[in-house]
């Protein structure tokens, strides 16, 4: 940073016509230049102590029909574990470390971050390979699919339609098949609302189920992240790797544990019970009054 001299403060004051008196000039030159030095000298002290990223290979898709991807990936997790083998795409508000991360807006393009967000170190130790970051709504704060700066994200059963968002990349990169499973995150229906419009299975988890950390936040009370999957069974298998306690988390209550979703499942095999509210069905739609033309 370059610190501003004294006639460069004479200047601006004369532009500004603040007649600041000769005298006073020292003061005022003194005081820009003490404050300015400060915010250097902590850029500099976080210069010598920031992480740095890794070096991971990602490239613009090569073909992208859907406009759903922002970049695409493969960095394989370890072997073995319950996701081995299967490829995510990942929602472009959370970290990626050493891949570029956008969140759908001109304000962050360009960010490398050095750090994974937890729930993507846990896919990875799941054995999960990430394909890539799905593009997602500006800042993520549309229900549509038209509003991120890459352009909009088409709906893979009728391109001429909208796949919903804010997670609009993640549920139409599985629709299409072009992945197995997704992350996203969800808000005011950022989850639900593309896996709705896309024919897919969107979970959004309890509040603090799943750790935020390393995601881009919109309120702490209401920031949600999980599984966009093909099937129910998807959904549980995934959410067991992505559920459990992170002491990086604030938003997490101190009770918080690690389930198997997907046991739990099998065991409504048989003999559910599922209970229908009679008051929400079987009302006859009320018949509207012409239109005058």
């Amino acid at each position: 940073m370059e610190l501003p001299s004294r006639d460069a403060i004479a200047g601006l004051a004369a532009e500004l016509r603040l007649d600041i008196a000769e005298d006073d000039l020292a003061v005022y030159h003194s005081a820009a230049a003490g404050l300015l030095g400060s915010w250097q000298a902590i850029d500099d002290l976080y210069e010598q102590t920031a992480p740095r990223p890794p070096r991971r290979g990602w490239a613009e898709p090569a073909e992208n029909p859907l406009g759903a991807w922002y970049v695409t990936t493969d960095i394989t997790g370890d072997s073995g574990g319950p996701l081995e083998g299967r490829r995510v795409a990942v929602k472009d508000n959370i970290a990626v470390a050493g891949v570029p991360m956008m969140n759908g807006s001109e304000t962050v393009r360009g960010f490398v971050p050095a750090e994974d967000a937890t729930v993507v170190a846990r896919l990875l130790d799941a054995g999960a390979t990430i394909a890539g970051k799905s593009v997602c709504e500006d800042l993520c704060f549309s229900g549509g699919s038209h509003t991120a700066k890459n352009g909009p994200v088409r709906n893979p059963w009728d391109e001429r339609r909208s796949s919903g968002g804010s997670s609009s990349g993640s549920a139409a990169l599985v629709a299409s098949g072009a992945v197995d499973l997704a992350l996203g995150g969800d808000q005011g229906g950022s989850i639900r609302i593309p896996a709705a419009f896309c024919g897919v299975v969107g979970h959004k988890p309890t509040f603090g189920l799943v750790p935020y950390t390393g995601a881009f936040p919109i309120e702490q009370s209401i920031d949600h992240l999980g599984p966009i999957t093909p099937t129910v069974a998807d959904a549980a298998a995934m959410l067991t790797v992505l559920a459990g306690p992170d002491s990086k988390d604030p938003r997490q209550p101190s009770d918080v544990h690690r389930v198997d979703y997907a046991a739990e499942l099998k065991k409504l095999e048989g003999g559910l019970r599922i209970g229908v509210v009679a008051e929400g069905f079987g009302h006859s739609l009320p018949r509207l009054p012409p239109k005058p033309w």
